[in-house]
């Protein structure tokens, strides 16, 4: 979002009272009322009733309510924004979604509009308008926040703007997002799950790029949420509940992916309702399901995802930021590409027509047309090997000596007692240069101690978090990469452990986030209590080192691993 493009409004002009609040025209009808009705607490219905007064004056108060409620289709504010069409509601932030036209530049804008939804007996909303008073505060803070995953401020009208109905505490217009709804985008079919991650991808940049700011986006609503006709997932509508945070924002990440592959909302169920969408199924400790359960074809790692953003706080593999969620999808987009040349797993989804894998053609080839195309590939072949073999032969009678070489046999010589014996190798401890955790499903357990691995103080250690249940329950493994200034061929390795019990494996890397399907398996080992020497005879030079911990150590129940020290010792001739 760059700088506003029209100044917000601050104060209230006395000389214009707005469209709609002008005398003698019809009151507007409020489309929304009925919604806001059914949102509020008891209190707030009870605090909205006419209390026993004249009959006049009640109709008096409520003829002047009508005239001062202007969000119906039509309705214009601060003389410049047209309400065309509702598109969505979020109650708990009393904000209404529109789709307007921005008269003064004739182009598509949208509008969040915070409403007043309720007054007590003396007139004042309880808390709304401290409420929209902060969301317009936050507004006016993001106005120079600009990302292609987040609609552009343009404009924000305070409270009391000119033209701004007396129910209206304040407005939010952004950029139209084209496109279609969250729900559009999953009425037609479920989508593949890499066009899902990629949707997401550019939502989770603006998150993470929000949270860097201090700022949040609320993409915990699904009707905050529009996806453009190139597919990209983007915050068409500013201004979410005070009370929202960047972990918020996080859960949000996972439920729109969760949505994109199962056509479920995953958090709240009115949300779901209001947004058109099917509340997600929920397991017996109300959590929803894996999207994997639901479809075939989900991938481990968006699986995973899914349920480390939207699981409870503290549990394993919880995924605490957006920039863990970027990353992610980073990796799954990029790794489609290396698997192009095999076969997707059958996943009910039809191949699109850009495809590289498409369906088995249902008709069968034309019998004359592939006789055709033997002959003329057999007589293509004759050629070629005729032609080597006329070429092969002149090339060899170059090189043929006149005369035939001769041999004279005889017995090889053993060698004499001053033969140089063949050579030992010898082997020396080699320094790492760094080491951090490798995990790509989580956050990274404890990162910031990892270097004590290799720190040559055996009293130090690194830990992995503390698991309930073992791999791969929520995550595949961990691991911790290990590298050196430059390759080197190694002998083995001596892992200093007290975690008895626990399963690695001695993996090479091309670098230090490689994907795992990247790397290769050098040797396995389960570890003891004290030292593990694991051999690595007949290994090739490497850089990078990965210790992937496949089965953690269980211990008084316990699951977890540490490792005290890592040690390298080199192979040299």
């Amino acid at each position: 979002m760059s700088e506003l493009v029209s100044p917000p409004s601050g104060a209230a002009h006395s000389e214009d009272p707005g469209p709609d609040t002008q005398p003698g025209t019809q009151p507007a009808t409020v489309p929304a009322q009925a919604e806001a009705e059914h949102d509020r607490t008891p209190a707030d219905k009870t605090a909205g009733k006419t209390t026993g007064q004249g009959a006049d004056e009640a109709a008096d108060e409520t003829a002047e309510k009508s005239a001062s409620d202007g969000t119906a289709p039509g309705s214009v504010f601060a003389g410049r924004y047209r309400l065309t069409t509702r598109v969505g509601t979020d109650p708990a932030a009393g904000a209404e979604f529109w789709q307007a036209v921005d008269t003064v530049l004739q182009r598509d804008v949208a509008l969040t509009v915070l409403r007043r939804l309720g007054v007590d007996s003396a007139g004042a909303d309880p808390g709304w308008s401290d409420r929209a008073e902060e969301m317009v505060s936050r507004a006016l803070r993001s106005g120079s926040f600009e990302h292609r995953g987040c609609a552009r401020l343009l404009d924000v009208l305070t409270p009391g703007a000119p033209g701004l109905p007396r129910d209206v505490l304040g407005v939010a217009v952004t950029e139209w997002v084209p496109g279609r709804s969250l729900a559009e985008a999953v009425s037609g079919g479920l989508l593949r799950p890499l066009t899902a991650a990629r949707a997401v991808l550019p939502l989770a940049g603006a998150a993470e790029a929000a949270h860097l700011h201090g700022l949040v986006l609320g993409c915990d609503h699904p009707q905050r949420v529009r996806v453009t006709p190139d597919g990209r997932a983007q915050i068409g509508f500013a201004m979410p509940r005070p009370e929202t945070t960047p972990a918020d924002d996080v859960r949000g990440l996972g439920a729109v992916l969760y949505t994109l592959l199962t056509a479920q909302w995953p958090l709240s169920r009115a949300d779901a309702a209001r947004a058109g969408l099917e509340a997600a199924l929920r397991d017996a400790d109300d959590v929803p399901v894996p999207p994997s359960t639901q479809r075939p074809g989900v991938p481990v790692e968006l699986d995973t995802l899914t349920v480390g953003t939207l699981g409870p706080e503290g549990s394993p593999g919880h995924v605490h930021t957006a920039a863990s969620v970027r990353a992610l999808l980073d990796q799954v987009v990029e790794e489609d590409e290396r698997v192009a040349l095999f076969p997707p797993e059958r996943d009910g989804v039809p191949a699109e027509p850009g495809d590289v894998w498409q369906e088995k053609d249902a008709t069968p080839p034309d019998p004359r047309r592939r006789r055709k195309l033997l002959l003329g590939l057999s007589a293509l072949g004759v050629a070629v090997l005729a032609t080597f073999g006329f070429v092969g032969s002149q090339v060899l009678s170059v090189f043929t000596p006149s005369e035939p070489a001769i041999v004279v046999p005889g017995s090889l010589a053993a060698p004499g007692a001053n033969a140089p014996a063949a050579a030992v190798p010898r082997t020396g401890t080699v320094l790492a240069l760094d080491a951090d955790v490798y995990d790509k499903f989580g956050d990274g357990d404890n990162g910031s101690r990892v270097g004590r691995v290799i720190d040559g103080d055996p009293n130090s250690s690194w830990r992995t978090s503390s698991y309930k249940q073992q791999f791969p329950a929520f995550k595949p493994g961990i691991g911790v990469v290990v590298t050196f200034e430059s390759a080197v061929q190694l002998a083995d390795l001596t892992i200093e452990s007290p975690s008895v019990g626990t399963v690695v494996e001695i993996r090479s890397t091309p670098s230090v986030d490689a994907a795992l399907e990247e790397t290769a398996v050098m040797a396995t080992a389960t570890l003891n209590a004290g030292s593990t020497t694991i051999p690595l005879a007949n290994s090739q030079p490497v850089k990078h080192v990965l210790v992937w911990i496949t089965k953690l150590s269980t211990v008084n129940g316990d699951i977890a691993t540490q490792i005290d020290e890592i040690k390298f010792r080199r192979a040299t001739g």
